[in-house]
């Protein structure tokens, strides 16, 4: 709770939309309210309606007000509900749409930083988690949540109306049922959901993966172990999963029971009270059946506040995005554009993964990196963009230190990768995304530079085509395509290449690379690759093994001199 608090306490996503539409936020609560109101009322009415038929009045008009009533509380009941599920999903749908907006403003202004920090998986749970985990925590937990507050209040002040050492009672129960409990639920069952929550990103990150080294697993004949692998993982989800569910029956039964402790201890009240009134005998039932309606919202509140655990981390990577700011021009930050890394050395777990390692890539150069999988190479990516420092040596662009230019780095550095994030919309603003500010022109002038014109002349909607999630409308040679329009029109003077063709076919391959090489001639590229396609477009090759570089040549002098880069030269030859 206290960790809650105090990410709402410093939330630039929750809280300010909260402020900007709390009118819409109150009148939802009170449309919740009266929702409740209404079915309490109707069952209130209603039991006093039976009682007083069973008297058997001399004239029906003695009964016409509560038949009338309870016809009113009938109406208004799914009228409330109808008004105050339109309110809250409107309310929701705008948090979402402009929430959306902001995130992928900031995927695609710092999609450096955020591909360096998080796995494709990683991200792909980011985008199709946190949002959805938001809009619950306002529908699941913040209105019932409010609604169930102001019911607390109301019911304790109108059984204090007529006893206030009943409302005392009232009051101990609601506490128990509303706080209490709550509480406890929350705090007992954060980890399990903490769990649940890491297991569920982990199988993002994992089948992604998975599916990304597809060919490897094949080609290796492991696929076994990728079925076992992934059907431990779901097995423990699944496990994790019934056990909260388990604990929210348990909970829910127990407030079924402290609501049937209320309905018992009413019902003596109210016969203890007006028992001896002919007229007013007619409460008891009226006040023990209003208690039915309440428990939904008992249960309501339980289940919102012990979800509330769901939403912290959402919340926490959400506000870790870096805020849109106005940039000034490069030439006022740096001198340059020159890489160097200085005698850098990054250990992680006492394991030292980069080793004093150095390299100056010069404007305009391009570099491949190579090695074996946890040879450094995803490590070296993350130092060269800030989002790790070195335990020793320096990291330069222009003179300047890395560390310094955070607030600058989506100006100086693109990156390309294995996943083109592409969204369902327009192919317009798929590729606007990479530079906000950008007009029309210069959105399709860079789909022009990316070969892409003559898939756009096809398409009877042009550049209003829509891409559709993923941009699974498009084979994955047009959607890297599409990304490289992306960097281009960013116009950052570094670009890195993570990978972009590892899940294209050979032929692909090779279009996709002769086209990135052809239209970022002018610009500094660090390509990390796993295969040789394409390595002749390249200035230098660097191997990268135990965080050293143990070949270091152009590719001219390494097919001369180095028999390791002939074998890799002939296997992918081969394949």
């Amino acid at each position: 709770m206290t960790n809650l608090k105090a990410l709402l306490k410093n939330d630039r996503w929750i809280v300010p939309f909260l402020k900007n539409q709390h009118k819409g936020l109150l009148w939802s609560i009170i449309l919740s309210f009266m929702t409740i109101f209404a079915a309490a009322g109707l069952m209130f009415i209603s039991g006093y309606l039976i009682s007083r038929a069973a008297q058997r009045p001399d004239n029906i008009l003695l009964i016409y007000v509560p038949i009338v009533l309870t016809r009113g509380f009938g109406i208004a009941r799914p009228i409330f509900r109808y008004a105050q599920r339109l309110v809250s999903h409107n309310w929701v749908l705008q948090f979402v749409s402009e929430s959306r907006r902001r995130l992928y403003e900031r995927v695609a202004s710092s999609a450096s930083k955020i591909r360096s920090k998080l796995q494709t998986g990683e991200v792909l749970s980011l985008l199709a988690d946190d949002l959805d985990q938001l809009q619950n925590l306002y529908l699941r937990t913040l209105f019932p949540l409010g609604a169930g507050l102001v019911l607390y209040l109301v019911v304790i002040i109108g059984i204090g109306i007529f006893s206030w050492q009943f409302a005392i009672w009232w009051l101990i129960m609601l506490t128990v049922i509303m706080i209490i409990v709550p509480v406890i639920s929350l705090l007992t069952n954060r980890s399990r959901i903490q769990r649940q929550k890491h297991l569920q990103a982990k199988l993002y990150a994992d089948a992604t993966d998975a599916i990304l080294g597809l060919q490897d697993w094949i080609s290796s004949g492991r696929q076994d172990d990728l079925v076992a692998h992934q059907g431990r993982a779901m097995k423990e989800l699944a496990r994790v999963k019934n056990k909260s569910m388990q604990f929210g029956w348990w909970r829910d039964f127990l407030i079924q029971l402290l609501a049937l402790l209320l309905v018992i201890t009413t019902l003596f009240w109210a016969n203890s009270v007006f028992k001896n009134n002919q007229m007013a005998i007619n409460y008891i039932a009226a006040f023990t059946l209003a208690i039915l309606p309440l428990v939904e919202s008992f249960t309501a509140v339980n289940q919102g506040v012990s979800e509330a655990s769901f939403y912290e981390d959402s919340i926490t990577r959400l506000n870790a995005l870096p805020e849109l700011v106005d940039k000034e021009p490069l030439e006022q930050q740096i001198n340059g554009t020159d890489l160097k890394l200085i005698n850098v050395t990054f250990s992680y777990d006492h394991k030292t993964v980069i080793d004093n390692l150095s390299l100056t890539v010069q404007k305009g150069e391009k570099i491949a990196l190579l090695g074996r999988s946890g040879s450094g190479k995803t490590t070296l990516l993350k130092l060269i963009t800030g989002d790790i420092k070195p335990d020793l040596g320096s990291i330069t662009i222009g003179e300047q230190p890395i560390n310094k230019l955070q607030n600058q780095l989506s100006k100086i550095v693109a990156i390309l990768d294995q996943q083109s994030y592409l969204f369902d919309t327009t192919i317009l603003n798929n590729v606007k995304m990479g530079n906000i500010n950008a007009s029309d022109d210069q959105v399709k002038q860079a789909i022009n530079q990316a070969g892409l014109q003559p898939l756009i002349d096809s398409l009877p909607m042009g550049y209003q085509t829509q891409m559709q999630e993923a941009g699974k409308r498009f084979s994955g040679g047009e959607q890297q395509r599409f990304a490289l329009a992306r960097v281009l029109l960013q116009d950052s003077p570094i670009v890195i290449l993570d990978e972009p063709t590892v899940s294209l076919d050979p032929k692909t391959e090779h279009e996709v690379l002769s086209k990135i090489f052809e239209v970022l001639k002018n610009r500094t590229i660090i390509w990390v690759t796993h295969h040789l396609t394409g390595i002749e477009s390249v200035d230098h090759v660097y191997f990268l093994k135990n965080g050293q570089f143990s070949l270091a040549d152009t590719p001219k002098q390494l097919k001369q001199n180095s028999e390791h880069f002939k074998q890799l030269l002939a296997m992918d030859d081969f394949q």
